[in-house]
């Protein structure tokens, strides 16, 4: 039991600490890019007209000022497809310190574009950015997740996202123009992004590497054994390294997994369809509408101080990202993805009410910042920190990286569709625009509840023969018909998941896995 008591300590919090500054730094360059829009749109008007003598026309500054925009996700998309590159070779943490040489040098081409008077090189410095944080989304979780105890991976995954929304809420409170918003300083407001990194590059080498990586993927028991002692303050960690030890075992027994072959085999083909899915939630749900919009939304529903109200949905971004936190492991992560997405289809109704009727009634502007923050808090409750780490709980070691990989990439590239195609919607639909994200969420409520397993107080083994069929040990009453059962963590524990696969029989060979 000593094991127990000591779960959280010195070691594991200092690593995962520096490793959300990965998190951090997402966030904040997903924020950043809103304060000083129109500061922006005229430096690209300005630097047009010095190289043309002609100003710019308004359809070639939204085409500019939305590539500037959704380039970072481009870098994204890419960054986010290679993270199987590093883990399997550098480690986890290596492959942290290593990419971190990508957000100098982007924060260094956007915080010089405005002396070199060239677009091209925020552009550019906007690309390499995202490609570091791509690499980040991915390799953060993964590590967050791979050094947590099993009872604490949710509530430590949810540091990842609670990372994000802080980064968010600074880039939104040095954006103002009295701070780095100015016309002045807003190449040092994007440029900033360098600090952190070098921070992060002097923490991470006192910080250990994962132990499964070491173990599993090294073979150095030794090693791992004691990291694990040290992450864990006790000197018996006897049942993770026997879990590790079977995870092993099992991916001896696997032959390599490739990005096709989740899609080819069976026991991947569900958890892969499923974390997709959940990524697209995410992106889809509109919440990326509102944080790179949030300025404009605010103003077209008659605001007079927009850029407040938009910090105070970053404050309540962070404030629900903490509970989220103390409730991941008690509500579950299928329930709280649920409650997020139902809530987020209720605001979105009401965003709209309040911007069709602005203009009659003046008073409805109010009811657009309690929709906006209604719909970033139930955001926050869900469908904004599950998605990232449930796919790390989804597959085992062997496939894992592969798995990271796919589903980022998904989030990266519906995050790359709504920040280019936004605007043109936007123009498009008028008032109605969030109507789509509201058909969005409700085919994300049903997929939820029907496909989505509850992961929650178990193993990564015992999760992965879940979708196998694997329900042969400690059974006690049989499951009901369409709902495979994942094997007790204790003999009197059990939970049940919902349906995965109707064809395979209840207690189908781990063989497959």
């Amino acid at each position: 039991m000593e094991g127990e008591k000591k779960q959280v300590t010195v070691p594991l919090l200092l690593a995962v600490s520096v490793a959300v500054i990965g998190s951090v730094q997402f966030g904040y360059n997903t924020g950043v890019i809103n304060a000083p829009e129109k500061i922006i749109r005229q430096f690209h008007n300005e630097t047009w007209k010095a190289r043309t003598a002609e100003f710019i026309t308004d359809n070639l500054s939204t085409t500019l000022w939305s590539f500037s925009v959704a380039i970072f996700s481009v870098g994204g998309m890419i960054g986010s497809f290679s993270v199987g590159v590093f883990v399997n070779r550098f480690g986890r943490r290596n492959s942290m310190l290593m990419v971190n040489v990508l957000a100098v040098i982007g924060g260094s081409l956007m915080g010089f574009s405005k002396l070199a008077a060239s677009f091209e090189m925020l552009i550019l410095g906007r690309m390499t950015i995202g490609l570091f944080c791509g690499l980040s989304t991915g390799l953060v979780p993964m590590y967050i997740g791979e050094i947590s105890p099993t009872s604490l991976r949710g509530a430590f995954g949810t540091l990842h996202q609670l990372g994000v929304v802080i980064g968010i809420l600074i880039a939104q409170v040095f954006g103002l123009e009295f701070i780095l918003g100015s016309q002045s300083l807003w190449p040092v407001l994007l440029g900033l992004t360098i600090i952190p990194a070098v921070i992060q590059s002097i923490a991470l080498p006192f910080c250990p590497e994962s132990p499964r990586f070491l173990l599993i993927n090294k073979n150095q028991e030794e090693k791992a054994t004691e990291i694990l002692k040290k992450l864990r303050g006790t000197a018996d960690v006897q049942q993770d390294l026997q879990e590790m030890k079977d995870e092993s075992l099992k991916m001896m027994q696997e032959k390599k997994v490739t990005i096709p072959e989740l899609f080819r085999s069976p026991s991947y083909r569900q958890p892969i369809i499923i974390a997709i899915v959940l990524q697209l939630s995410q992106q889809l749900s509109g919440i990326n509408a509102v944080f790179y919009y949030s300025t404009n939304i605010f103003e077209a529903a008659g605001v007079k101080e927009p850029i407040y109200a938009t910090i105070g949905a970053g404050v309540v971004n962070t404030v629900f990202t903490v509970v989220s936190l103390f409730l991941v492991e008690r509500a579950g992560r299928r329930t709280l993805h649920l409650v997020g997405l139902a809530g987020m289809a209720f605001c979105a109704v009401l965003m709209t009410i309040a911007l069709t009727l602005t203009s009659q009634i003046p008073s409805m502007s109010y009811l657009s910042i309690i929709a906006i923050f209604g719909f970033v808090a139930f955001f926050e409750v869900g469908p904004g920190p599950i998605p990232w780490f449930i796919v790390a709980e989804l597959f085992s070691q062997g496939p894992r990286p592969a798995a990271m990989a796919v589903a980022g990439c998904s989030n990266w590239t519906s995050n790359f569709i709504v920040g280019l195609g936004f605007p043109y919607v936007q123009v498009l639909c008028g008032d109605y625009v969030f109507i789509i994200f509201v058909v969005f969420l409700a085919l994300f409520f049903v997929f939820t509840f029907f496909r989505v397993p509850e992961t929650r107080g178990r193993t990564f083994d015992d999760i992965s023969k879940g979708f196998a069929g694997g329900n042969s040990q400690g059974a006690g009453s049989p499951a009901p018909e369409g709902v495979v059962t994942l094997p007790p963590s204790s003999p009197t524990e059990k939970v049940p998941m919902v349906q995965l696969n109707t064809e395979e029989a209840p207690n189908a060979s781990l063989s497959k896995v």
